[in-house]
């Protein structure tokens, strides 16, 4: 996936154990998405936010991983 969408738009973050975040712009606004993959078929979506600053909070990629772990958890509890 990531090789398809430039990197202006979809990007993995560095350090955060396969958290990636899409890029959208709508006029004037910058909103981020965090998302994953799960068994590489499917891109689970969590928490966004408008950007207004070069770098990325790291309390909105804290609340990201969160939610990524909480999905996980809940996923494998239901496989069983």
């Amino acid at each position: 996936m990531t090789e398809r969408v430039p990197k202006k738009f979809f990007e993995h973050l560095e350090g955060t154990d396969g958290l990636y975040e899409v890029r959208v712009e709508f006029q004037s606004n910058i909103f981020r998405i965090f998302c994953c993959f799960d068994e590489g078929k499917v891109v689970v979506l969590f928490n966004g936010f408008q950007k207004k600053s070069q770098k990325t909070p790291q309390e909105e990629i804290d609340k990201a991983l969160k939610i990524k772990a909480e999905y996980f958890e809940e996923s494998k509890s239901r496989k069983l």
